[in-house]
């Protein structure tokens, strides 16, 4: 795997990797960016999150669950000093669907954070990793209730 930053002007940059697209990378005002792109430390909680939701999603298929809808939301703790590193993550996952079964979602959430999601595996290493789920029950014309809520902890 290969990527490169091109320097634009000030504190800009445009990223591209090995599969073609670009990103663009900037700072907020307060530190001389011009505030036009992501934050690098902001795309390791979306490495995060997106490893794993497409895992979780994959197996939940595989499982032949009833998804309808589904998302993945990340907050990531940082330390106070610099640097200013990733101290604690915590990955929220909503799963709407019928009649889904928590059991498979505990395993979903098991596989990507024991197996699957690489930025799991390596984050895991440096920081603890909260994963909390919500499993909704999809009622129909945009409503849904709450069937059920945890926390996956990973044992060791």
């Amino acid at each position: 795997m290969d990527a490169k930053v091109i320097w634009k002007e000030g504190l800009s940059f445009t990223a591209t990797s090995d599969s073609g697209f670009h990103l663009n990378l900037g700072a907020d005002e307060s530190v001389g960016g011009a505030n036009d792109g992501f934050r690098p430390l902001e795309l390791m909680l979306i490495s995060l999150i997106g490893c794993t939701a497409m895992d979780v999603i994959s197996i939940l298929q595989k499982k032949r669950q009833d998804v309808t809808g589904f998302e993945v939301a990340g907050h990531a703790e940082r330390a106070s000093e610099h640097p200013r590193v990733m101290t604690r993550a915590v990955v929220e996952y909503s799963i709407k669907g019928h009649g889904m079964a928590e059991s498979a979602v505990r395993r979903a959430l098991e596989l990507s954070a024991v197996r699957y999601c690489s930025a799991q595996g390596m984050l895991s290493k440096v920081m603890p990793i909260e994963l909390n789920y919500f499993i909704y029950e999809d009622e129909g014309d945009g409503k849904q209730s709450l069937a059920s809520k945890g926390v996956y902890e990973k044992t060791l």
